[in-house]
């Protein structure tokens, strides 16, 4: 795992979705199954000492690491979504992003009291997707014990909005 790169899987696009913003893709990293598999070793090994009961993941490249974590660990995983994504009763927060506002939700059926989670996404810019899960996951009575991330952006000061501790497997 030393050798590993994160940078030889991220693809960087200019003025992408908007002018002015440089996009970190990850499709290359999805593309390739060791390297994937090395940020899920990644994420459980930092994970492995944390007693962790669930693993969240935003919507929607949180889920694509939510899952596959969740199950290196042998614990299960729920989903944060955008409206109009989940039925039932839901717990809701309006956030600002980047480019606008937005809003995320957990079911409220889902029993998280109590429970030991970690919130996982892409990437952290300046935090409100990432603030407003964790916000949601505390609502729900659970404790966040870390939010992992596989890219944080330092220049926008995202992790200045999150309480509990941030693990992220490359920093720019």
């Amino acid at each position: 795992m030393s050798t590993f790169d994160l940078d030889n899987y991220i693809t960087n696009t200019q003025d992408f979705p908007k002018k002015g913003v440089l996009f970190r893709d990850i499709s290359s990293l999805l593309q390739d199954h060791d390297a994937i598999s090395q940020v899920i070793d990644i994420f459980a090994s930092k994970a492995s000492d944390m007693h962790v009961d669930l693993i969240a993941g935003i919507e929607s490249r949180g889920f694509l690491f939510s899952t596959l974590l969740a199950n290196k660990l042998g614990i299960g995983s729920f989903m944060i979504r955008k409206p109009g994504k989940l039925p039932g009763d839901l717990i809701e927060k309006k956030y600002s992003l980047e480019y606008g506002d937005s809003v995320l939700s957990i079911q409220k059926n889902k029993n998280l009291a109590n429970k030991n989670v970690v919130i996982i996404d892409d990437l952290i810019a300046t935090g409100g997707s990432l603030a407003c899960a964790e916000s949601l996951v505390t609502e729900a009575n659970a404790k966040v014990v870390s939010c992992f991330v596989l890219i944080e952006l330092l220049e926008l000061n995202g992790s200045n909005l999150i309480t509990s501790d941030i693990f992220s497997i490359k920093k720019y």
